[in-house]
């Protein structure tokens, strides 16, 4: 009784701690549903669990995964109230990242007992959908060996980190996701240690490419993010609007 269909919506700009709310109250509701079913024998009784995906591109934030070292926040909250940018403690895995203007965020809310209940297998499609787009860009995508996110130059002096990734699961059910640097300001990198990494650097779709992309372009990526999700997880969308879902 598997449901590959993802109910999809772009949130647009959107504060952190609601974006978190969103997932959070999503991940929440599919659980109680899986519990529900577990005490229903006739499997033809029992309710198919949802997915969601959701786009969103935050203001600036930081925010600490839960076995991060605060320390890696490099600057003080005067600073941070200077630099107009928040603060958050996360519970997805990983150390510190930044969100700002010109990414692109994905949060899938996924029950992977639909798909492939192996997280390991769920991190590098994640990393997969974006080396495929980045592919379409002329850029060679990468995984780096023990680390989340998908890198340029592995195994160079010139390692950067293009697209981060941070997750949490609770039975099987995913939150958090995916942050794809598009015309990013870098400069934010430079109040912390991104994920906790000192010796590699970070880059955008915009520095490599030497050009800044509009908002049609960027539609256009969302759209192959889109795209190649569905090919690699064999799913399917189901795309609604804010009137027409319930956050």
């Amino acid at each position: 009784m598997k449901n590959k269909e993802i109910i999809f919506q772009d949130l647009g700009l959107l504060a952190y701690s609601k974006a978190f709310a969103i997932q959070q109250k999503k991940m929440d509701e599919i659980i109680s549903l899986k519990m529900k079913n577990r005490n229903i024998d006739d499997e033809k009784e029992k309710e198919k669990t949802p997915n969601y995906f959701f786009f969103v591109e935050h203001p600036h934030v930081y925010t600490l995964g839960k076995t991060g070292k605060p320390a890696h926040l490099l600057i003080t909250e005067e600073k941070l109230k200077e630099i107009q940018a928040e603060f958050h403690q996360s519970n997805r895995g990983g150390d510190i990242t930044y969100h700002g203007f010109g990414q692109i965020v994905g949060y899938p809310v996924l029950d992977l007992d639909n798909f492939s209940s192996d997280i390991h297998l769920y991190m590098r499609n994640l990393e997969e959908v974006i080396i495929r787009v980045l592919s379409d860009y002329g850029i060679t995508g990468m995984r780096s060996e023990g680390e989340t996110g998908v890198w340029l130059d592995v195994n160079s002096p010139k390692a950067r980190k293009i697209c981060a990734m941070g997750v949490k699961t609770s039975k099987w059910v995913t939150m958090h996701g995916f942050a794809l640097n598009v015309n990013t300001d870098l400069s934010y990198f430079n109040h912390i240690v991104p994920c906790g990494i000192v010796d590699k650097g970070v880059t955008s779709l915009q520095k490599e490419l030497g050009k800044s992309f509009s908002i049609d372009e960027i539609s256009l990526l969302k759209t192959k993010i889109k795209q190649y999700f569905q090919d690699v997880f064999q799913a399917e969308w189901k795309d609604y609007s804010k009137s027409e879902i319930k956050l």
